[in-house]
């Protein structure tokens, strides 16, 4: 792997979040209230040849757990989901047998649906998850749990 293929990942899934929160949170914190879901990935607790990807993912969880702290007292909630092997374009061109082994490796026996992990979303952006803060949920049939 490249410095440009790692900074190439890093800035799209883990930059962008710090960017993105750290524009929005001072209009939270003067309205003493906010709602941020950060998006993670099964794949942050590793995987095989990605070692940037899995690392940006990771790092995502990090920042939420840190701004979650940081930012809790002012209402503001900081989340995050981490999907698993979700039927997206990124995994439609994946090769048959590596989606095969995914759906043998997860306990549902499938790949999600993207309306499963926006439920999840839809959740964490609502005064439902008033007292859920610091978060992340896995979005993944099981497979974290392998």
């Amino acid at each position: 792997m490249t410095s440009e293929q790692w900074n190439a990942v890093m800035d799209i899934n883990l930059n962008s979040m710090f960017y993105t929160c750290q524009a929005v949170i001072p209009a939270m914190r003067s309205q003493q209230y906010g709602k941020i879901v950060n998006v993670s990935s099964s794949s942050s607790w590793g995987n095989m040849g990605q070692a940037n990807y899995s690392a940006s993912k990771a790092g995502v969880i990090g920042l939420t757990r840190t701004l979650a702290k940081e930012n809790g007292s002012k209402r503001i909630t900081v989340n995050a989901v981490a999907p698993g092997q979700i039927n997206t374009d990124m995994t439609k061109n994946l090769p048959e047998d590596v989606k095969r082994m995914a759906t043998l490796l997860t306990p549902a026996g499938r790949m999600g649906d993207p309306s499963e992990v926006a439920s999840v979303v839809s959740f964490l952006a609502s005064e439902d998850s008033s007292f859920v803060n610091g978060e992340c949920i896995s979005v993944s049939g099981g497979f974290l749990m392998v």
